[in-house]
């Protein structure tokens, strides 16, 4: 399974959009290819209780859209949004590097997936492979 940024808006299924965006070999099933829309940053401010509790005081939640479905913001907006929200925080201004891991360990999966389309993808694809590695050992 495979997990990237989209870069940019999708209209493809991700195999596709990979293939002709990129110019990427897509040499795996098509249902294992999964992208985060447009960037994974979307999924950050999807769960904006989660960027609230993590920069605390400072952060400006006005900066943040407010579109429900946060795979339609183009990545720039969102990377200058989180910037401007999280500039006057103690942990400083948003930096993939620096805070992108520990906010992904915060977001709650249930909120992302109601805003992310690709999102509720690929938990749904997650859920099927459990469930199939499951029946496997069962039958063992």
């Amino acid at each position: 399974m495979l997990l990237v940024d989209a870069e940019s808006p999708v209209k493809d299924p991700p195999h596709l959009h990979l293939r002709m965006q990129d110019h990427w070999a897509t040499p795996l099933q098509a249902n294992r290819y999964h992208l985060m829309v447009q960037t994974m940053e979307a999924w950050l401010i999807a769960d904006i209780e989660s960027l609230k509790t993590y920069y605390g005081q400072g952060f400006h939640e006005s900066a943040i859209p407010k579109n429900p479905n946060v795979e339609q913001i183009d990545k720039k907006q969102i990377e200058t949004a989180l910037i401007q929200a999280s500039q006057h925080t103690q942990k400083g201004r948003y930096n993939k590097i620096w805070h992108g891991a520990a906010l992904l360990k915060m977001i709650n999966p249930i909120v992302v997936r109601s805003k992310a389309e690709h999102c509720s993808r690929l938990f749904s694809t997650i859920h099927i492979e459990i469930d199939s590695m499951k029946n496997k050992i069962s039958n063992i």
